[in-house]
């Protein structure tokens, strides 16, 4: 970048300041190169020697493209695609979609499902805050948390491939119910697993939680008040470590969310700090909702058995000409959910997602929209930095668990 274009740049930003060679004003530019931008993310910062004075995100091209694809795929078809948005916690975004077209058909999923959708789901929700949490803290330096939080996903990711057959393109909700239940024996080896997590979480709280390194580089750095939070949109773990205690699985619940004993974390004042507090207590209370419904878990069936919801039984299809057909026209014209438009939301690994359908009657969706939440937090990012040292870009933008799947949609 020449001289005169680092000088000149601010004045793009609305800085007071003059293009000349005196100025103290430099443009850097931090990502997309830079690991801890996670590859797509770019901010071009301005600093008056290394204090930020002021800040542009630039979310990037991922070139995902999850809603005109999905806009042009059959209803079915569209589940695959969910998994590549927030691709560490794939079953939460599978449920959210699935919720959002049985909304449409008035469709009721069978109790059994319904559990094994919350087990599923806070599982998902705890590896997305291990891989959130460990990167973070590696990125400011505490590899072995690293590590350590690492090796808790894998316990976990093995589960859910025990499940849907995949550790991160999942697949596995359909609409009314799920594509596998709960193999024998996954209820032992859930606990088990649960348990090696309690101890590794334990050990890196005593390992981190206290370390003054630590503390230095991320308590009252990236602070944002609650009414900051609540203006940019805020949800999840971003808006509870400000003290809001807003959690989707409380106000709007959704599954059997009301018939478990749960409790909300908040933080005191919203900084990288609290975030760490939030996320790190959330992960016991996933724990605990997981353990809770396993005691309760049903006996039943895994799927509705409402017609042009469901495939019909392979029984049917290979044993009659009524349910070849029907098996036929569902695979090829697709479901075809009344006409009309829906709206379902979930509490995502990093706060509400939201996916919005409107369908005309036929095989294939009108519209899709994806409610992401990382998106509000990139925004906010300006607002987090200015005042701080260029160094603190790293721990404040771990801290809000970019993305880029769901961000660039």
């Amino acid at each position: 970048m020449s001289m005169e274009t680092a000088l000149a740049e601010p004045q793009l930003a609305g800085l007071p300041i003059e293009a000349d060679e005196d100025t103290s004003i430099m443009a850097i530019e931090v990502g997309p190169e830079h690991p801890a931008m996670h590859g797509i993310v770019r901010f071009t910062t301005y600093v008056d020697g290394e204090m930020i004075v002021d800040m542009i995100p630039e979310i990037g091209y991922l070139h995902r493209g999850f809603e005109k694809e999905s806009e042009n795929s059959k209803w079915i078809q569209v589940i695959p695609y969910t998994d590549r948005l927030n691709y560490v916690s794939p079953l939460l975004n599978n449920i959210g979609y699935s919720m959002a077209v049985e909304k449409l058909f008035g469709a009721e999923v069978p109790r059994r499902a319904e559990y094994t959708r919350v087990i599923m789901g806070e599982i998902s929700r705890i590896t997305d805050h291990l891989t959130c949490v460990g990167a973070a803290a590696m990125e400011v330096g505490a590899f072995t948390f690293f590590l350590w939080f690492i090796k808790a996903r894998e316990y976990l990711w093995e589960l859910i491939e025990q499940v849907s057959g995949a550790r991160m393109t999942t697949n596995w909700t359909r609409f009314g119910g799920n594509a596998t239940d709960l193999p024998d024996g996954f209820l032992d080896d859930l606990q088990e697993r649960l348990d090696k997590v309690k101890d590794i979480l334990d050990e890196c709280d005593k390992l981190l939680s206290k370390n003054k390194i630590f503390i230095d580089r991320v308590k009252d750095v990236g602070t944002i008040s609650k009414e900051d939070a609540l203006s940019f949109g805020f949800s999840g773990p971003m808006l509870r470590a400000c003290g809001v205690p807003f959690d989707v699985r409380r106000s709007d619940p959704h599954s059997v969310y009301d018939e478990l004993d749960f409790e909300i974390p908040v933080g005191t004042v919203g900084d990288c700090f609290d975030r760490y507090l939030v996320r790190m207590e959330e992960m016991r209370q996933s724990i605990s909702i997981i353990e809770q419904a396993a005691d309760k878990m049903p006996y039943g069936p895994i799927m509705t058995d409402q017609r042009w919801v469901d495939y019909p039984d392979k029984k049917e299809v290979y044993g009659n000409i009524e349910g070849l057909i029907e098996h036929f026209k569902m695979v090829m014209e697709g479901h075809q959910p009344p006409e009309g438009e829906a709206y379902a939301v979930v509490e995502g690994g990093n706060g509400e997602v939201g996916f919005y359908v409107v369908s005309d009657g036929s095989g294939d969706p009108v519209r899709v929209r994806l409610r992401p939440p990382c998106f509000n937090y990139v925004q906010a990012m300006k607002h987090m930095t200015v005042g701080h040292y260029i160094a603190d870009i790293v721990p404040i933008f771990g801290s809000i668990n970019m993305i880029g799947g769901e961000l660039d949609r």
